[in-house]
């Protein structure tokens, strides 16, 4: 029996994203803590939550290659979470103007009928322009972005915050490395053009 294809998360990003490889694939609500341990650094983080979602749907989808996927984004030492809050989006952009923020994307990649586990992680580094108190409240509320790492949207308007973008896989920064993605899927026999 072929297996089916299972993405462990309920970002539309994401979704968006795997439908690009036109595979036929469900999605899932991942089972997994996403409390950072102490003195995490970011890419073990990312990586971490990535298998710990794939794992979580393991049990219930003995027949599914599942796909998990998370990413940690960091200013210096801080690790910068969704904001929620148009406030707290702002203090994020504020805080991140003329500097750099590195996104860690993690995959992990299970195939639950073998119990193969396959991790790739991609690494972005993002540098924004010094934007003005009133760009940033014009963006925010043009886009609303407060269910993004960062408090902005590469793909949409948030392109134009930024003076450079520095990455292997464009795809990435919105939230799921489609090439790492697709080098763990060939790995698992699945045919990709």
């Amino acid at each position: 029996m072929d297996p089916y294809y299972l993405l462990g998360s309920t970002s539309p990003y994401r979704a968006e994203l795997l439908a690009r490889l036109q595979l036929p694939f469900s999605t899932a609500s991942p089972k997994c803590d996403e409390t950072r341990l102490p003195s995490e650094a970011p890419d073990k983080l990312a990586s971490r939550l990535a298998q710990n979602k794939a794992l979580s749907l393991k049990d219930e989808h003995p027949n599914a290659i599942i796909i998990g996927s998370d990413q940690v984004a960091a200013l210096d030492d801080l690790v910068l979470g969704k904001p929620a809050t148009f406030s707290k989006a702002r203090q994020q952009l504020q805080a991140m103007r003329g500097k750099s923020v590195v996104f860690y994307t993690a995959v992990s990649v299970v195939d639950s009928r073998s119990d193969r586990v396959l991790n790739a992680i991609d690494k972005t580094t993002a540098t924004l322009r010094e934007i003005s108190n009133a760009e940033i409240d014009r963006y925010l509320k043009a886009e609303h972005p407060l269910d993004c790492a960062g408090s902005f949207m590469i793909e949409k308007l948030g392109i134009s915050l930024f003076e450079k973008v520095e990455s292997n896989d464009p795809t990435a920064l919105i939230g799921l490395p489609l090439i790492k993605l697709c080098q763990c899927l060939r790995e698992l026999g699945s045919e990709l053009p």
